[in-house]
């Protein structure tokens, strides 16, 4: 063999050789496209009451009425009133589920119009068995909310920017037998010989007033609910 098929030989064997693995590059190829997350809205029903659960201790209120009202409840109580609380600070989330709710239910508000709030992953919407839409099965799963919060006999939908969620109101049940003899903030006794002899009585709102206290005087009827200013 010829020097020169020698040295082409040589160079074909160096040509076929596999490269060496420290002289191979790669290039690493990365995806940039956002992942996206479905995220399942829960049907609406009366599963949802127990969720955002409102307080209903006077401590959770706001300085200066969380005074005043305690003073009123104090004059109730001493008078031999009965007072029951059921509400005092309110998260918006669950004013949204109530007022919503309530739309739904008491004035057929089109749960497909219900406007979405952010942390409440909640589906106003239900379907047949056919899988369409169905308003009857809609409002009756608000309507079971309705009954869950207990607002059946409510006349007005929940605020959804209630004074509930400041902390400056409370919702309470006021009750008495006889004559309600109960002293004002200006420590003046007053008899309330009126009915009814609950906390939809005018005199009692009267004293209420007094103590910083105001009686529901927006539309509609809100039995239990007293605020700063009445709304």
């Amino acid at each position: 063999m010829t020097q020169t098929q020698q040295a082409l030989g040589s160079q074909a064997q160096s040509s076929s050789a596999p490269a060496s693995p420290h002289t191979v590059q790669l290039t690493p190829v990365t995806d940039t496209a956002p992942a996206v997350v479905v995220a399942n809205n829960e049907r609406s029903g009366a599963q949802w009451v127990e969720r955002f659960p409102t307080s209903a201790a006077t401590s959770d209120l706001a300085d200066g009425f969380r005074e005043d009202l305690e003073s009123f409840v104090a004059a109730l109580r001493s008078a031999g009133a009965t007072v029951t609380i059921s509400a005092t600070l309110r998260p918006p989330e669950r004013a949204y589920l109530m007022h919503w709710s309530w739309k739904i239910s008491k004035q057929d508000q089109d749960p497909r119009t219900v406007p979405a709030r952010a942390g409440v992953n909640i589906d106003w919407v239900h379907n047949d068995a056919a899988g369409v839409y169905s308003a009857s099965v809609s409002k009756a799963a608000a309507t079971a909310m309705v009954n869950a919060y207990g607002m059946q006999s409510l006349g007005v939908a929940p605020s959804l920017t209630s004074r509930h969620i400041e902390g400056n109101a409370i919702d309470m049940s006021i009750s008495w037998t006889g004559t309600l003899s109960i002293i004002n903030a200006s420590k003046k006794t007053v008899a309330i010989a009126t009915t009814p002899r609950t906390g939809m009585n005018t005199k009692l709102h009267e004293v209420g007033a007094t103590y910083s206290v105001t009686k529901y005087n927006g539309s509609g009827s809100d039995a239990p609910h007293w605020s700063t200013d009445g709304r």
